[in-house]
């Protein structure tokens, strides 16, 4: 983990506006803030002319360092609505190395009343934003802003995108020397796509000098009120004489972009395919959505409550930067629907149920910002609890429990969108450049583009029949709320879960059967399910009167998860196995070897799956995955993150184990 992000220290002048205690530098100038923004970067990037020339369905890039109050990015936003066409899009990259609080942002905001349309939007979602990769989407998926939180040296290098326009902004050179640097330039160049262009309020000339050397043509312009020079560029391409880049692996490359119509089938409509349905239309794609049963949500993702809980590391895996990540992403979403019923942010309670686990929440509070998780004791956990406990352990404050089904619902409610219910998909084939959809001898539909989101049911399609998934049954408890039950104030977890009522009902649970197939609840599960309450807390399995229930008379449900061996989802598209293993048969004598042979790629074919117990965190991320991966468009994860979900893995990571197999 690199050092715990924190938000920024802002003092506030007698005009009430913001100076960072970081950096000893202001924000923004304090005469004529929104026209220097204009000139430095809206002007200096030609940006009135490119939105209003954008073609439908084109979008444009833009690429920030320091978002700051985010004047740059709402003056661009303005903009683009003024100037783009309504089926154009924008895409805001930016990274903070220390976002404001929400309080902060608020005031800072508050002094451009003209600027209100949008920045109340950001602040509507401004929830959960905590280190890495924070996914904000906006009128509709016209607008995105993706905001890096980290240091700008540790951010630009996991970004994968094309920038065409770029606000080198951020605190002056003199004030935080450490992050203009050639490290920075060369990020910058490595990101930007051919011909783009840079605006920059600072001309020191060894800023000027540095962007040169990685292939800008940079130009002094005359600057606006006291900056008398600023800094405008055009991209020509990477010098010659800079070491190439290295080769990317073609099994992880961006495959071709598709020809023909922008249409798609999602097969499921549980959350992966839910969320998947509603990143592809919010991005102009027309989607059918194939569900076997009568509903959406009728599985898995069909439980009364569910739980936001994030089971996070120390150490920075790539499962814990998704967790984080995703986490803020289905917060932003929840905001939209209605709390108490669809959902509820009491926070997730994690007890230090043994040593082991204490040591483990110990770690994470060191490396974790507190405004994500904190430590506390029996006391402080009891008084938040409404109950009394066996310990404290980790409480999670912007966690809570959701109703997966409304979740579900709201995202397949895009105008983009046709839900097909009781349409059960056997099979999958190729015709003339569409995949077509079969049941038995009947034509369901068919597009350029499938997405796969059945869970462990991909496997009955053939291309998918070797991915190592496996199911998991679990089974819920609903128990009455009671009087007394009632105090519960959040979600607490041991080896299972409880949660506050909804409409007069608490959901305890969930086993955990790797053997049955049988989806009827059991009495078994049930009494193994007030076992995990007692474990909780016997005082709320008091207060409930679990010791008088009759297993039997127990309402529950049985559902199964789905989950891959190194516990990451597999998201993104998928290569011919045998191709694959014919085109890349080298890696088992050599793992370092990088082909240069393209990806035999089943073009228009990708995967959502394997989210385990972890679905509400990261199905809907893994949803905008799919979408900017179809759209080759900047993802909304680190590379690593998106090159460990892939489905190409295991074929990768089969091949290099074959060294060992025949040599």
């Amino acid at each position: 983990m690199t050092d715990v992000i924190h938000y920024a220290q802002i003092d506030w002048d007698d005009q009430g506006r913001p100076h960072s205690r970081q950096f000893d530098d202001i924000y923004f100038s304090k005469d004529q803030s929104l026209e220097e923004t204009r000139h430095v970067f809206i002007d200096q990037n030609d940006l009135r002319q490119r939105f209003s020339a954008l073609a439908p369905g084109q979008s444009l890039v833009i690429g920030e360092t320091g978002f700051g109050t985010g004047l740059n990015f709402f003056c661009a936003w303005q903009l683009f609505a003024e100037c783009a066409a309504n089926d154009a899009c924008l895409h805001f990259i930016s990274v903070e190395k220390f976002p404001l609080s929400r309080t902060d942002l608020t005031r800072a905001l508050a002094l451009w009343p003209e600027l209100a349309p949008f920045s109340t939007q950001l602040l509507a979602q401004y929830v959960a934003v905590h280190e890495g990769f924070q996914s904000f989407v906006f009128d509709q998926g016209r607008v995105r802003l993706t905001l890096m939180i980290g240091d700008v040296l540790e951010q630009l290098p996991q970004l994968d995108a094309q920038v065409d326009a770029w606000f080198l902004d951020g605190f002056a050179p003199a004030k935080n020397p450490q992050m203009w640097t050639p490290e920075l330039f060369a990020q910058v160049g490595r990101l930007s796509a051919p011909g783009a262009t840079l605006g920059t309020f600072t001309s020191t000339g060894w800023v000027r000098r540095g962007l040169i050397a990685v292939g800008f043509k940079m130009k002094r312009i005359p600057g606006i009120g006291k900056k008398w020079e600023i800094l405008r560029g055009v991209f020509c391409g990477r010098p010659a004489e800079l070491e190439p880049e290295p080769l990317a692996a073609p099994w992880f490359a961006r495959p071709a972009a598709l020809p023909g119509p922008r249409q798609a089938l999602v097969i499921g409509a549980g959350l992966a395919g839910c969320a998947t349905a509603a990143s592809l239309a919010a991005r102009g794609w027309q989607v059918s959505v194939l569900e076997r049963h009568a509903t959406a949500a009728a599985e898995a993702s069909g439980n009364p409550q569910g739980v936001l809980y994030l089971k996070l590391s120390a150490h920075g895996t790539a499962l814990s930067r998704l967790i984080l990540s995703g986490f803020g992403y289905t917060r932003r979403l929840l905001e939209a629907l209605q709390k108490g019923r669809d959902w509820d942010a009491c926070g997730v309670l994690q007890l230090a149920f043994d040593a082991k686990e204490a040591q483990r929440q110990t770690l994470l509070a060191e490396a974790f910002n507190p405004q994500l998780l904190e430590r506390l004791d029996r006391e402080q956990a009891e008084a938040l609890a409404g109950v009394s406990l066996a310990s404290g352990g980790l409480f999670y404050p912007e966690g809570g429990w959701v109703h997966p089904p409304a979740l579900c619902q709201a995202q397949l409610q895009h105008p983009h969108i046709t839900l097909l219910p009781h349409h059960q998909v056997l099979q999958l084939r190729k015709v003339d450049g569409l995949w077509q959809a079969w049941e038995s001898e009947k034509l369901l539909a068919s597009a350029p583009l499938v997405v796969l989101a059945t869970a462990a049911e991909i496997q009955r399609f053939e291309p998918c029949a070797s991915l190592p998934l496996k199911r998991i049954r679990g089974q819920i408890t609903r128990l009455p709320a009671t009087a007394r039950s009632q105090a519960l104030g959040t979600v607490v977890c041991a080896d299972g879960y409880v949660a506050p009522p909804r409409d007069g009902e608490h959901t305890l649970g969930a086993s955990f059967d790797f053997h049955s197939t049988d989806l009827t609840p059991t009495v078994g599960e049930h009494i193994g399910n007030l076992g995990l309450l007692e474990a909780i807390s016997t005082d709320l399995a008091e207060r409930l009167g679990a010791h008088g229930i009759d297993p039997h008379t127990l309402q529950g449900r049985a559902a199964f998860r789905c989950t891959s061996p190194d516990y990451l989802p597999i998201v993104g598209p998928l290569a011919d196995r045998q191709a694959f293993e014919r085109d890349y048969a080298v890696l088992a004598k050599d793992a370092r070897q990088i082909p240069d042979t393209p990806c035999p790629w089943l073009d228009g074919l990708y995967i959502n799956s394997g989210h385990g117990s972890r679905g509400l965190i990261t199905a809907p991320l893994s949803g905008e995955l799919i979408a900017a991966w179809a759209d080759n468009a900047p993802l909304p994860v680190p590379r690593s993150v998106a090159e460990a979900c892939h489905p190409n893995r295991f074929m990768l990571r089969e091949l290099i184990r074959g060294k060992g197999k025949h040599g």
